[in-house]
């Protein structure tokens, strides 16, 4: 089994999932062409963006080359709403700091439903109206785990084994709901609070995910910008120890906590307003995840 995960994260080394020009009712999984476009932004800026097709429709099922190149029409979301999400928090050393926050001695859990998943741009992330009452919307630029078969009691020295590759994602937070209660599913877990993507890419192609580096910009201004080996918890740690309680499906989603620079921690804060745009930046391999806010009617 653990080989043939390492084949399916070697079959491809970046990979999409998005509505082709050529028939927009069909939903295509594949590979830029281009090794090294920022798909998110090439097509914010209005670029074609070219993928290798493949045979399959999940990247988690992703099949084969066909030998066709499509054109990407809309980039969606690298798993559908079907999958689970999991998130961890206080999950940089320097982002407990500026909460005041003590360093925890375990991962803090909690869940956020599959409801929460949102699409790249053109999708927008809702602010619903419980978090329009006092305007308390927030960013969270996050590195995303990706599992690609079932985990189960997994070990430290095997957990990178069932890692199928590395995404971006916005943990988008509802900071007086969250501050109303003692756990966090409520607020960080309301529709479309977890843009996610645009691109995955492989454990081949990054295999110390602690190598990249994060960064956050709302409205074209740099407001998150940190190495991940500032990560309290590596991956393979935060793989195994969810594993222990908990069976890893494959298409779990690990959200792994954010870097400084929130809007909560600014001074007086800054949160989210309809009509911003915020960049979530994975550097190298992943590009950009960009997310406008729209107000729920």
């Amino acid at each position: 089994m653990l080989r043939n995960l390492a084949t399916m994260a070697s079959s491809f080394s970046r990979i999409v999932r998005f509505v082709p020009k050529s028939d927009a009712s069909k939903v295509f999984v594949g590979e830029p062409v281009d090794p090294k476009v920022d798909v998110g932004l090439a097509l914010y800026e209005g670029k074609d963006v070219q993928v290798n097709r493949f045979s399959g429709s999940s990247i988690l099922a992703p099949g084969e080359k066909t030998g066709n190149v499509e054109s990407i029409k809309t980039v969606l979301s690298p798993l559908a709403q079907s999958e689970a999400d999991l998130k961890i928090n206080k999950q940089y050393t320097s982002h407990a700091a500026e909460m005041g926050l003590a360093i925890p001695e375990l991962p803090t859990v909690f869940l956020k439903p599959a409801t929460s998943l949102a699409d790249p741009w053109p999708a927008p992330s809702i602010l619903p109206k419980i978090t329009q009452k006092d305007n308390t919307g927030d960013y969270e630029s996050e590195l995303a785990i990706i599992i690609g078969k079932t985990a189960k009691d997994v070990s430290e020295a095997d957990a990178l084994n069932y890692v199928l590759g590395y995404t971006a994602a916005n943990d988008v937070s509802s900071r007086t709901s969250q501050t109303n209660q003692s756990q966090w599913c409520f607020s960080k877990g309301f529709d479309s609070a977890c843009p996610l993507g645009p691109v995955v890419a492989s454990s081949s192609l990054v295999p110390d995910a602690a190598k990249l580096r994060i960064t956050g910009a709302r409205n074209g201004t740099v407001v998150q910008d940190c190495p991940l080996t500032d990560m309290i918890f590596s991956v393979s740690q935060l793989v195994s120890f969810l594993s222990q309680g908990t069976t890893l499906l494959p298409g779990t989603v690990i959200l792994t906590g954010t870097p400084p620079g929130v809007g909560a921690a600014k001074k007086p804060p800054q949160f989210l307003k309809a009509g911003e745009e915020f960049r979530v930046t994975l550097d190298p391999h992943v590009g950009t995840l960009v997310t406008r806010f729209e107000n729920e009617q």
